[in-house]
């Protein structure tokens, strides 16, 4: 059994039109949710072995907030990253045999989180959670998967069931969207 956690970034800073994709950083609201996230993180575990995270200004600044006691491994290739790249580079930082990582948390974008949770819940093991999370995986939201695999080079379609899911709003309504 291994687990996988993904967390998608916190809200971004929409204010510099001009600013590139890659650059933005976080608004007030998401400086806030990342740090609300990342304690319920750090107090809910797992202990995550490996994290991995896009470089883009978003995801280091939602990991600073989220003060996570591991030092992640920016991978260029988690920027915008489809499910089959997120796989793709499990597979690579993982390890093998005796230092083969147990849990891994990829920080990163959507749609690609969304996608993973997707690909990888089977339909029998769809439960309430796997449900309110791929109607919307909000900014910031955390989510746990257990994998029923021996090996990250055996994650394929239909092999997790989600255990946790939860938003910034869930645990601060003031986190909530302004409608």
């Amino acid at each position: 059994m291994k687990t996988l956690g993904l967390l998608r970034h916190a809200k971004s800073d929409w204010d510099d039109p001009s600013q590139r994709d890659f650059d933005r950083g976080l608004n007030e609201r998401g400086r806030k949710g990342a740090r609300v996230i990342g304690r319920h993180i750090r107090e809910h575990g797992p202990e995550w072995d490996l994290v991995l995270a896009s470089p883009a200004a978003r995801v280091t600044a939602t990991l600073e907030g989220a003060q996570l006691p591991q030092a992640p491994i920016y991978d260029q290739r988690l920027y915008l990253a489809s499910y089959d790249t997120i796989i793709e580079t499990i597979e690579a930082h993982a390890g093998k045999g005796a230092d083969e990582a147990q849990s891994v948390l990829i920080v990163g974008h959507n749609p690609g989180l969304q996608d993973v949770l997707l690909e990888l819940v089977a339909p029998a093991k769809e439960n309430p959670l796997f449900r309110e999370a791929v109607v919307k995986f909000p900014t910031a939201a955390y989510a746990v998967l257990e994998c029923e695999i021996d090996h990250w080079s055996q994650l394929k379609r239909y092999c997790a069931e989600v255990t946790h899911f939860i938003r910034p709003r869930d645990l601060d309504p003031a986190l909530a969207p302004k409608d």
